[in-house]
């Protein structure tokens, strides 16, 4: 198992601000956001996708041809960070642009969720898929917002200006947007379902 962590780039909305490259182990990006990385003069380990959107393929970087339609481009992306070894993700690109494609990046954080520990960045927040019981620091002041996918049972947070507790959350019914950290420190736990914590910046 490789605990370094992976910087991968989706074809949505671009960052606006690349965190410190170097921290990671690997780079990778799938076909239709490796313009980016070109444009920015950053050289990938290795990209991937059915590249029909890229009519010169680079000669010094891997790339890895994932035709399969049934198959999302992050889907088959996550598979092959995977079959290396890698469980650590970063995952920047997988919001703006095309809201279906957003959704469906979601979709495939929860099929992922036993197998790769993903946290995605954009130009105003990080978000990931909450474990049962999740701890956050150096939240004081953040707008953190709770989004069941579709729904999570008996939450309970402490160190939020509206606390819930022992509270459920559906889709289409309730969700916690735009609430406020009070303290440094919050911690939010669950019973069962998936919940989504967005925090902003």
């Amino acid at each position: 198992m490789n605990n370094q962590t992976v910087f991968l780039l989706l074809n949505g909305e671009a960052p606006e601000t690349l965190p410190d490259l170097d921290k990671y182990e690997i780079i990778c990006a799938t076909d239709g956001a490796y313009q980016f990385l070109e444009k920015n003069k950053i050289k990938p380990d290795f990209i991937s996708g059915d590249f029909d959107s890229i009519k010169n393929l680079p000669k010094d970087i891997e790339v890895i041809h994932t035709p399969n339609q049934d198959f999302t481009d992050f889907d088959k992306m996550l598979k092959i960070l995977f079959d290396k070894g890698f469980k650590k993700v970063d995952v920047f690109g997988a919001s703006g642009k095309e809201q279906d494609h957003f959704l469906g990046n979601l979709h495939t954080a929860i099929q992922w969720k036993n197998k790769l520990n993903l946290t995605f960045f954009d130009n105003h927040s990080r978000y990931f898929l909450a474990d049962k019981s999740t701890s956050i620091s150096n939240s004081a002041g953040k707008t953190i917002s709770l989004v069941p996918f579709p729904k999570a049972k008996n939450i309970c947070t402490l160190g939020l200006q509206y606390p819930l507790d022992k509270e459920d959350l559906v889709f289409g019914e309730r969700i916690g947007t735009r609430n406020k950290a009070i303290t440094n420190d919050i911690k939010i736990t669950f019973e069962s379902g998936e919940l989504f914590i967005f925090i902003n910046h």
